[in-house]
């Protein structure tokens, strides 16, 4: 079995999670306690993808992406990378693809501490941003590991924006989704089997792993 494809996958997926989390954490703490107009607007668009084919959100990105198109015509000029079928691409797509499964747990995190917590924190001085980052977030670790985790596996699983914008090239865009759909394609059935157990055995090990640290860190939260 060419491990390639694996190795392309986890490191697509590590990428895309440490991007996102990055991103997303403002974002989530923006939707969980900001007040404004709207907010039904932007919270569908982050959600889109949850409702959406991958091939309709992959056919979009391709336009945009395509130096054919102002974007990745602009993206081209400006840094001399061409998004459509290359790895950069794939992040790109991933990111966006991916955002709610980060947003979504994050915010249902921040918005599951207690009031009195930012409110105790505003008494002393701090600003909403530090009371972000020093108070709620270390109170939110369940959460940021499972936002972390569901964005991994969703990105490892993701087939078909992978294939529209990657393409199914070996070593740039060939991730383990794309050789899976290959082999079977191709009727070897044993080579696409290797691959799939593969991608399930490291998959399950890492959420039960997760899930134990979480169940582990509740039970200390709830002693507390």
């Amino acid at each position: 079995m060419d491990w390639q494809p694996i190795w392309l996958t986890f490191r697509l997926a590590t990428i895309t999670s440490v991007i996102l989390l990055g991103l997303a954490m403002p974002l989530a703490y923006w939707l969980a306690f900001g007040k404004f107009k709207g907010r039904g607007i932007i919270e569908a668009i982050i959600g889109m993808p949850l409702v959406l084919p991958p091939s309709v959100i992959g056919f979009y990105l391709l336009l945009a992406f395509s130096p054919s198109y102002w974007f990745g015509s602009w993206i081209e000029s400006m840094f001399g990378l061409r998004l459509v079928f290359s790895f950069p691409g794939l992040v790109i797509a991933s990111i966006l693809y991916s955002l709610p499964f980060m947003v979504y747990p994050l915010r249902a995190g921040l918005q599951s501490l207690p009031a009195s917590l930012r409110e105790a924190s505003y008494t002393l001085g701090k600003s909403k941003w530090e009371t972000f980052y020093k108070i709620l977030l270390p109170n939110c670790k369940p959460a940021i590991l499972t936002a972390f985790v569901l964005t991994f596996a969703h990105t490892v699983g993701e087939f078909g924006v992978v294939l529209m914008i990657g393409g199914n090239i070996p070593g740039v865009t060939k991730v383990a989704s794309v050789a899976i759909y290959n082999e079977v394609e191709a009727l070897n059935y044993s080579a696409a089997n290797l691959y799939a157990m593969v991608l399930f055995a490291i998959t399950f090990v890492i959420l039960l792993m997760v899930y134990s640290v979480n169940n582990r860190l509740l039970s200390v939260r709830q002693s507390s």
